[in-house]
């Protein structure tokens, strides 16, 4: 079966409602005849109505970054998944790795995360990659599978069904630093090893994150193990993320 190549942005703490009309006034015209994949936008929280409104009838879907597992609460200052749905959301990132360095996610809560966004009707892209001395020890293919055994092994085949794995090697994210097409390649295949071992023959993409830019896309891509791509800091200009998506 062919997977479809999914283009994912994710904005990070970037743009303002403002900002992000004036982003999707210029995007759109350039992706609109974009026929060979699917394109998902990630914005923050306040921004998210606005890249709704604004990509409203177009080919472009727009997800959140986060979410909490409750669907609601006395959880000051979160999100949860109905939320977003309600918004008119379709996606939401998961287990980052700056939501795993900095704001204490494990293993543990990308799963309770990844099965409230699945219950509340969200595709979910769930992040794993390893850090720069796990690399360096040779430790990349553990990592992967204790983040996938932790995260994303107690979904049930059906919920399996709707996510999207991207790897993302952590010192490869906005440090300018790329895996090779050969590296990224290698560990998408742990992964779908992994996968078709607890799942069977789920179909999964994953996706490529980690300094993905206009000029290394294409060579990324033609790696039959790459599905599609988790963009940051080259998805914050219409043009750059444009280039991406006509890769």
């Amino acid at each position: 079966m062919m997977r479809t190549p999914l283009m994912a942005a994710n904005w990070k703490m970037f743009k303002t409602p403002a900002e992000t009309k004036t982003f999707f006034e210029n995007f759109l015209p350039l992706v609109k005849d974009a026929k060979g994949c699917e394109i998902a936008v990630c914005a923050p929280f306040v921004d998210l109505p606005a890249a709704i409104e604004a990509a409203a009838g177009s080919n472009v879907t727009i997800g959140g970054q986060n979410l909490y597992w409750a669907k609601e609460g006395a959880f000051t200052g979160e999100i949860s998944g109905p939320m977003l749905k309600a918004l008119g959301c379709t996606c939401v990132i998961v287990g980052h790795s700056e939501r795993r360095q900095y704001f204490g996610e494990t293993d543990e809560t990308v799963l309770k995360r990844t099965k409230a966004a699945i219950e509340a009707g969200l595709k979910v892209i769930v992040c794993v990659g390893e850090m720069l001395n796990e690399r360096e020890a040779g430790e990349t293919e553990a990592v992967l599978k204790k983040q996938f055994e932790g995260g994303i092994a107690g979904l049930t085949p059906e919920e399996f069904a709707q996510i999207v794995i991207a790897y993302e090697p952590v010192w490869a994210i906005g440090t300018g630093k790329t895996a090779t097409p050969e590296m990224a390649a290698d560990a998408h295949r742990v992964i779908r090893t992994l996968a078709a071992a607890q799942f069977g023959g789920v179909e999964v993409r994953i996706l490529y994150g980690g300094s993905v830019k206009p000029d290394n896309v294409s060579a990324l891509m033609a790696q039959d193990e790459i599905d599609g791509a988790l963009v940051g800091g080259a998805s914050l200009d219409p043009a750059s993320f444009a280039k991406i998506v006509n890769f």
